[in-house]
């Protein structure tokens, strides 16, 4: 939890999509959104878990094009900046929805919260409704009518594919957390990692081609060196965990451990 959110190296390897286990990120469709996006900052691995959807993807291609200086960003109006400077001027978390209409049109949150639920529901009466009391607002505010008109739009548009901001938070520092346990424990890390999996062989060897790409070094399964789980022996070494073998359960491995631990290791198979 003390961990420097900032960590250029981390954002190297996100930039280069060397994310194989790291949560949320590992997926081939989020690998090739991080190479375009080039997360530079914590606020783009949260917006890349709230555009890694199918409904945002739509949005991801302005937000790349903005974030990368190609197209100029478009705030709506000026007073909206600090809302949607994060996200590069593209509405992409409700809560955005939810300062536009407090700012723009003097909405409580409160208020602005049911702006946001009639959004989501669609319901053409509910939205009328709410749309003569944005615009009353918005006016009152000195915005002229038809960019009003045109903001609320965007707003209906968007609504329903925003994303609730803390839960995209929350994903993403994990996310960050696993990235940087990777990167500086990558043995300890792997080992984990095959651990949790060791029951289903498909990601078994996917994880063995990863720690190969890291350049650590995976031991062969030793019954004088191997435990039950996967175990780091330093940073650039794995020992297979015994519990990966189709057919040998923990019970077989604890008997064989507690013996090499009471009576030395084993000299041949009779032994």
């Amino acid at each position: 939890n003390q961990i420097n959110l900032e960590d250029p190296a981390i954002y190297e390897n996100l930039r280069q999509a060397k994310t194989t286990a790291v949560f949320q990120l590992e997926s081939r469709g989020m690998k090739d959104l991080m190479k375009k996006v080039k997360p530079g900052r914590f606020g783009d691995i949260v917006a890349l878990v709230a555009l890694f959807r199918p409904g945002p993807m739509q949005l991801a291609d302005d937000f790349i094009k903005r974030k990368q200086g190609i197209e100029e960003v478009d705030y709506l109006h000026p007073s909206l900046k600090h809302v949607l400077e994060g996200t590069y001027g593209v509405m992409l978390y409700q809560e955005q929805v939810m300062q536009i209409a407090q700012v723009l049109a003097g909405y409580s949150l409160a208020d602005a919260d049911l702006l946001r639920r009639a959004m989501v529901k669609k319901k053409p009466e509910e939205m009328a409704q709410q749309r003569e009391i944005f615009l009353k607002g918005a006016i009152a505010n000195g915005v002229e009518q038809g960019q009003a008109d045109h903001i609320f739009n965007l707003m209906e548009k968007f609504a329903g594919y925003g994303f609730n901001k803390p839960h995209s938070v929350c994903y993403a520092l994990v996310a960050y957390q696993t990235a940087w346990l990777k990167h500086y424990f990558p043995a300890d890390f792997m080992a984990a990692v095959l651990s949790a999996d060791m029951q289903n062989t498909e990601k078994v060897v996917i994880n063995v081609e990863e720690i190969r790409e890291m350049k650590l070094k995976l031991l062969p399964p030793d019954i004088n060196r191997g435990k039950f789980r996967f175990v780091a022996e330093d940073p650039k070494c794995i020992v297979y965990g015994l519990g990966a073998i189709k057919g040998l359960g923990e019970g077989p491995v604890d008997m064989i451990v507690n013996s090499r631990e009471a009576d030395g290791q084993f000299n041949d198979l009779f032994h």
